[in-house]
């Protein structure tokens, strides 16, 4: 695997810090989830990650983690800005004994600005990026678009990629450096199409009236007669025409599809069409005809769907869990496996700090004193 031999650290934490932690371990990396003691972890990202469970609030498992970081390539916080500082575990500690580190810093706000202190969520990372104003139907409130925007995308992912140009640059300086991600920013970012497109004038009209927005009846999505529903991409003229034909509508009588002012018109007419079967006959209608429309599938139906088992999009780790394989794919290691079930809090508390040094005896002295917890129970998905 690409990024086997790379040590992580990572800070427990909510959704974007450990999905960054999992993207480097399905790719190879040795992850190690730092775990409060007494912790019970809510993360469903952990494959391929092994757990260990310190105690921060004690000098000696502060210790503890600034071992682990010195043969560490990359230190994941997961905490507001100030608090690894406070527990002695900052960035400038931790670089002056390591100064290889990759130290990444994901927060909402970064770690500097009005708002670094402050709580927050996908919702209001959105709202202050000013991406969320852009996102739902004409006249109705905003939508967040659940948690993947900001969390996942601005935030986990390209905390990912800002880790990965730092490994770069490294290789070519030998030095590490700290990495201020924020989701906030990271979703800023990954509107860019949209502030430019509305800069030059492509992108203008209120919320829920532009071609990507649902405002354009020919991207959308349309129920069917069994309460399903069907997703339509017909932008360009040539499939907009094979859509309508699909439809089983004559193109000539049909208004000019960029005619904004006919839309409306439009969507009620094209909505009465798919009501009129179930979302099964229209796959079928429409299954030679390459016109940009597709089903929306549920989870379970898309695991099922003949184009991901062609391609073996999903993994199956287990009989009842089914989870999305590797992505993007590499022509020279394949695609992640299965790799067993999830890490216990503190599963390999004992195994971690016998690989960094510490002496079995002093292991049973820490997990008598509490300062680390050691996992027996067995491990369960």
């Amino acid at each position: 695997m690409a990024l086997r031999g790379l040590r992580v650290l990572e800070m427990a934490g909510l959704a974007p810090v450990p999905f960054a932690g999992m993207v480097l371990a399905d790719f190879g990396a040795s992850v190690i989830r730092i775990d409060r003691v007494q912790a019970q972890s809510l993360d469903t990202l952990a494959r391929g990650k092994r757990s260990a469970s310190i105690d921060l609030q004690d000098e000696r498992g502060r210790q503890i983690v600034k071992k682990l970081s010195n043969q560490a390539d990359v230190l994941i916080d997961s905490y507001r800005p100030g608090v690894m500082e406070k527990m002695g575990l900052g960035p400038v500690q931790l670089l002056e004994s390591n100064p290889r580190l990759i130290y990444a810093r994901l927060t909402g706000y970064g770690q500097s600005g009005l708002f670094s202190q402050k709580a927050g969520h996908d919702i209001n990372y959105l709202s202050i990026a000013g991406v969320l104003s852009m996102l739902g139907r004409k006249d109705e409130n905003p939508i967040a678009p659940i948690n993947l925007l900001a969390d996942f995308g601005g935030g986990g992912l390209l905390c990912v990629v800002g880790i990965l140009i730092g490994l770069l640059t490294r290789s070519k300086t030998g030095k590490g450096q700290v990495i201020d991600s924020s989701m906030t920013e990271g979703a800023s970012y990954l509107s860019t199409f949209l502030r430019t497109s509305h800069q030059i004038g492509i992108w203008t009209g209120p919320r829920g009236t532009n071609v990507l927005d649902s405002g354009a009846p020919f991207y959308d999505t349309y129920r069917t007669l069994d309460g399903k529903f069907m997703a339509v991409g017909a932008i360009e003229p040539q499939f907009y025409k094979r859509f309508v034909s699909g439809l089983g509508l004559d193109n000539s009588r049909i208004p000019n599809q960029m005619d904004t002012s006919k839309w409306d018109d439009l969507k009620e007419l094209f909505s009465k069409c798919f009501a009129t079967k179930t979302q099964a006959e229209w796959v079928e209608a429409f299954k030679d005809v390459d016109a940009c429309v597709t089903p929306v599938l549920s989870m379970d139906e898309a695991t099922t769907h003949p184009h991901n088992q062609d391609r073996s999009s999903f993994v199956h780790v287990d009989e009842e869990t089914v989870l999305p394989a590797l992505a993007p794919r590499f022509s020279s290691f394949p695609g992640y496996k299965a790799s067993g079930p999830l890490p216990e809090v503190g599963q390999h508390t004992r195994q971690v700090l016998l690989e960094v040094g510490y002496t079995e005896e002093e292991v049973d002295y820490l997990c008598q004193e509490n300062v680390i917890r050691q996992q027996t129970q067995k491990s369960r998905l």
